[in-house]
């Protein structure tokens, strides 16, 4: 059995080296304690590195992530630093596209003593996964523009979808194995209006009709949207194409008290990359003042991702004690960055889910 793990690490930009500092010493301390072994290798990408160097994304960085085992990405991009395109310096896409990683998944979980827009206290514990390497996205920075008229093209595979649809149906049973839900996979899209999406939807059925066990139904775009606000409660899992899936989990962000609190895994066949929502926060960059929260939640995904792909239940174990570990500084309300209602710094945070975990 595999022990020991090699992580690529991607500092980020703005606050991401703030975040992924903690986040790294953590991972370290609960390998150590749990006898297994994490080496961790910079990969340099982004628009810091772009700004300085010419090049976004190092030939070597991507080999990096190709030959790791899970990669852990902090926060990129900076407003002020674009391709002559205008577009944005966004290596966590490449990786997306160049390694097939099709399952975006984000957790939605309001935890007790929460901060949320909400006014209900009834749990709220679901996961949106977004398709990651096609759909609206899929001519992203090779769209066609012209004086008059400008295009994009909506791409939906079928080498896509059946395997994004198992993931969420086998998700879906294993967090019903776990209590953490019903067993209940939904198909948003908008297949009254779009024929891509009756296609997307009718291969949702046929994996669908493969999970005798579990629960399918189907939901449109605008009105998910709508009852992710009044009754988030009633999702479980959720699975649906790129640029819904976009807007839908900054809206899921928003639930949870903001994107502080939100983190994110982009998963394929072969590899997966863990990372926080939200952006790189130039604004208070160097300020010590950055919530590491997300960067935090990311990596214990990352554990429990490995310790369920490897065998290894220390490390699946170490990925839901990371996480609680979490719930606790939040539910307790007294070390939160002010992004939260608090005042502590990025260490402050760090430390208390540190002693948490203990």
């Amino acid at each position: 059995m595999k022990s020991t793990f090699q992580i690529a690490v991607f500092q980020g930009d703005g606050i991401g080296p703030e975040i992924m500092a903690p986040t790294v010493e953590l991972l370290s301390g609960l390998a150590t304690a749990g006898g297994y072994g994490l080496n961790f290798a910079d990969a340099p990408a982004g628009a810091a590195h772009y700004r300085d160097t010419g090049e976004s994304f190092p030939v070597a960085s991507m080999e990096a992530a190709r030959s790791a085992d899970a990669i852990l990405l902090s926060a990129m991009g900076l407003p002020d630093v674009r391709y002559p395109d205008g577009t944005e310096i966004s290596p966590q896409i490449d990786l997306r596209k160049a390694l097939t990683l099709f399952a975006g998944v984000r957790p939605i979980t309001i935890r007790p003593g929460q901060p949320t827009p909400l006014a209900t206290d009834k749990p709220v514990d679901f996961v949106l996964i977004r398709e990651s390497t096609e759909g609206l996205f899929y001519t992203q920075g090779r769209g066609e523009v012209e004086r008059d008229e400008a295009r994009e093209t909506l791409r939906i595979t079928r080498a896509i979808c059946e395997p994004l649809f198992k993931f969420a149906f086998d998700l879906a049973a294993s967090r019903k194995a776990a209590g953490r839900g019903p067993g209940k996979v939904t198909c948003v899209d908008k297949a009254n209006v779009f024929r891509a999406f009756a296609f997307f939807r009718e291969m949702f059925d046929a994996e669908a009709a493969k999970h005798p066990g579990l629960e399918a139904d189907h939901a449109y775009v605008d009105a998910t949207a709508l009852w992710m606000v009044e009754r988030p409660w009633s999702f479980d899992v959720m699975v649906t194409e790129n640029m819904f899936g976009d807007i839908l989990s900054d809206l899921g962000a928003g639930l949870m008290g903001g994107l502080g609190l939100a983190p994110s895994a982009d998963i394929g066949a072969d590899h997966a990359v863990f990372q926080p929502c939200h952006g790189s926060a130039p604004d208070i960059a160097g300020q010590g003042v950055a919530n590491p929260m997300a960067m935090i939640l990311s990596a214990a995904m990352m554990l429990e991702w490995l310790g369920g792909r490897h065998g290894v239940p220390a490390m699946t174990a170490d990925g839901a004690r990371l996480r609680d570990a979490v719930d606790k500084v939040v539910a307790e309300a007294r070390v939160l960055t002010r992004d939260l209602g608090g005042t502590a710094g990025t260490a402050d945070v760090a430390a208390a889910v540190k002693e948490a975990l203990a």
